[in-house]
C-alpha cells in the first residue's frame, strides 16, 4: 500500500507492517522515513536489526540466510537492506520475491531503503509480492510552491516557529536542500528559546551568523550595492574553501534574473509583476534589493558582466586563463558597484588571448 513521507507515523502507529519500502532520492526525508520505521519496530518488541549494504556482486542468498538465521534472544528481527541507488537485477528481484513467500510464516520486518521506483519498477513480480504485506514509501522532492509551508511545518518539531515568509527565504538561502534547510533549523532552535516565532529578520540574521560566510549572503550584498561587504565574503569563502563554481553558479544566477526583470520592465510590465514571474519567485522582502540593483545596473553593464561569467566558466574548465578568484572578485565588486582587481585592460587581454 502506498503511504507517502507525512502518512508514515500515523500508519505505523496503526499497525506494524512485514515490509517497508522506502524509495527516493531526497535524503531527509528518506532518513526520516527509515528512521520512524526504526522507531515503530523498537516500541513493537523488535530489538534486534541486521543490516545488508547492497553493492555490487552482491550476494542475494544472503537475505534468506539472515532471516532464517534464528536469534537465542529475540523472536524477530529488523532486516535492513540498504540498495542505494543500485540496480536490484534478476538476482536480487528473484530473492526478493522468494522472500515474500515467506512472510507468512515470519514476525521479521524487512525494511529496504531505495533510489527512485519508475511506474515500471512498481508492476515488477517482486514488488508487488512485497507490497501485499506492507507499506510503499515514495520520497520526492518538496516542490517549491509548497517547501515554504513544509519548512513552516518541519520548524514545530525543532520546538520553534516561523513566519511563511521566514520559511520561504529560508528555503530560498538554501536552495530547496532539504538536509541544509533543517540542520539550519536545528541550529536556529538551539540560539532561541523554545516557542520562539521567527521572522525573515531572524532567519536572515540566524542563517548568515550560523553558516558565517555562505553565496547568498554574497548575492545579497552585491545586489545591495556594498562591496566592501561583497569584497569581504568573495576572501571569506576562498579561505573557507567553498568551491569556485559554486560562487560564479550564484552570481551567475542573480544577473540573469536582472536581466530577465530588465526585459519584463522593458515590455511595459511594473516591478511587482516582473518578480512574479521569476524562477523562484522573488519575495517581497527581496524585492528592494532587486530594484536597486536594477537602477544600478543597466542592461548593457549586465550583458558586460554577463561576459565575465562566460570567461571565469571558461577558467574552470581550464580553456581559459583568467585568474579565477580575483576574477571572481572583479565580477562581484562590479556588481556591487565597486571596483575590481584586475584592471579592464587585463581582462581585455585574457578574453581576446583566448577567442
Amino acid at each position: 500500500m502506498k503511504v507517502f513521507a507525512d502518512q508514515l507515523p500515523a500508519a505505523l502507529a496503526k499497525k506494524l507492517p512485514r515490509v517497508v519500502i522506502v524509495a527516493g532520492d531526497e535524503p531527509l526525508q528518506h532518513r526520516d522515513a527509515c528512521d520512524a520505521v526504526r522507531a515503530a519496530a523498537r516500541q513493537g518488541g523488535v530489538e534486534e536489526r541486521e543490516v545488508l549494504d547492497v553493492e555490487p556482486n552482491f550476494a542475494w542468498g544472503r537475505l534468506m540466510e539472515m532471516s532464517s538465521n534464528l536469534s537465542l534472544f529475540a523472536t524477530s528481527k529488523l532486516l535492513e537492506l540498504r540498495l542505494g541507488n543500485h540496480k536490484l537485477g534478476q538476482d536480487g528481484s528473484k530473492a526478493l520475491a522468494h522472500y515474500a513467500e515467506t512472510l507468512d510464516n515470519s514476525d521479521d520486518v524487512l525494511l529496504i531503503g531505495m533510489g527512485k521506483l519508475d511506474a515500471k519498477q512498481q508492476k515488477s513480480a517482486w514488488f508487488k509480492a512485497l507490497d501485499k504485506h506492507g507499506l510503499f514509501v515514495p520520497v520526492w522532492p518538496v516542490d517549491a510552491s509548497r517547501l515554504g509551508y513544509w519548512l513552516r511545518d518541519r520548524a514545530s518539531l525543532h520546538g520553534v516557529q516561523i513566519d511563511l515568509d521566514a520559511a520561504r527565504l529560508l528555503g530560498e538561502r538554501t536552495e530547496g536542500n532539504l538536509l541544509a534547510a533543517d540542520q539550519e533549523l536545528q541550529k536556529l532552535a538551539l540560539i532561541h528559546p523554545q516557542g520562539t516565532r521567527l521572522n525573515v529578520e531572524s532567519i536572515a540574521q540566524g542563517v548568515e551568523d550560523s553558516t558565517r560566510f555562505d553565496v547568498f549572503n554574497l548575492a545579497d550584498a552585491c545586489l545591495k550595492g556594498e562591496p566592501s561587504r561583497a569584497s569581504r565574503i568573495v576572501n571569506g569563502l576562498r579561505s573557507e574553501g567553498v568551491e569556485a563554481p559554486i560562487v560564479l553558479w550564484a552570481l551567475s544566477r542573480e544577473l540573469r534574473t536582472l536581466l530577465s526583470l530588465h526585459q519584463h520592465l522593458d515590455q511595459g510590465q511594473s516591478f511587482e509583476h516582473a518578480c512574479k514571474t521569476q524562477k523562484p519567485m522573488i519575495f517581497d522582502k527581496r524585492r528592494p534589493a532587486y530594484q536597486k540593483a536594477i537602477g544600478r545596473l543597466p542592461m548593457k553593464r549586465l550583458h558586460k558582466l554577463l561576459l565575465m561569467a562566460q570567461r571565469l566558466d571558461l577558467a574552470v574548465k581550464g580553456a581559459a586563463t583568467v585568474p579565477l578568484w580575483p576574477g571572481l572578485h572583479d565580477l562581484a565588486m562590479t556588481m556591487a558597484g565597486g571596483r575590481g582587481l584586475l584592471s579592464e585592460s587585463a581582462w581585455t587581454y585574457r578574453i581576446s588571448a583566448n577567442n
